[in-house]
């Protein structure tokens, strides 16, 4: 049974491992917080502390803690993907329209590609125009295995690729706060976007 869920401990107690080492299932433009925000130490807990640099379907550099200073809502996908992923980014779709809209402009919807060898920066152009996915709201983005892996680990995304080049995958949104700290995570492909709605208007 897929239901949403609050965060679990093994996946915020997954997250400070992962960073602390930053240095050494599916078919088989952000803006810069300005101000006193971005003088602040990011919380261990945060994603943010990730620092690979992604790329987006713009074609221009980003690191995830410019996303800093706003709810955001993440998911990981890959565009060739015919039937999970589109369901994941109808699910974001629908917890964007449900904010109020103060909570609506605020938050950023982030799609993260497992695919980096075909889903190019063009390829998610081509994908945020088929779906109708807002330059203002929404930031598609690639990146290298390695930093895949890793941020994949942190989320707490499972996935494998095949033979044919498509990935299966845990089917995962996850809502994070201002600070990037994971504060609620919608498990499977039914139900759970009241919850995951809630998460995001409550963000601090």
């Amino acid at each position: 049974m897929n239901t949403a869920r609050s965060v679990p401990l093994l996946v915020i107690g997954l997250v400070a491992p992962v960073l602390q080492g930053a240095d050494a299932c599916c078919c088989s433009a952000a803006e810069k917080p300005a101000g006193a925000a971005t003088a602040t130490a990011i919380s261990a807990r945060s994603i943010y502390q990730l620092d690979a640099t992604w790329t987006t379907d713009g074609g221009t550099a980003l690191k995830l803690a410019e996303l800093r200073g706003r709810p955001v809502v993440v998911a990981m996908f890959f565009t060739s993907c015919g039937y999970a992923c589109p369901r994941i980014v109808e699910a974001m779709t629908q917890i964007q329209q449900t904010l109020p809209p103060a909570a609506r402009d605020r938050a950023r919807f982030v799609l993260i590609s497992f695919d980096d060898v075909r889903d190019t920066a063009a390829a998610l152009n081509a994908y945020r125009t088929r779906h109708g996915l807002d330059a203002g709201s929404w930031v598609l983005l690639r990146g290298a295995p390695d930093d895949i892996r890793e941020l994949a680990a942190v989320l707490g995304v499972k996935y494998k690729k095949d033979s044919a080049g498509l990935f299966s995958h845990s089917n995962l949104i996850t809502v994070l706060d201002s600070e990037g700290e994971i504060i609620h995570q919608r498990t499977g492909l039914e139900g759970g976007l009241v919850e995951a709605s809630r998460a995001v208007v409550a963000a601090r």
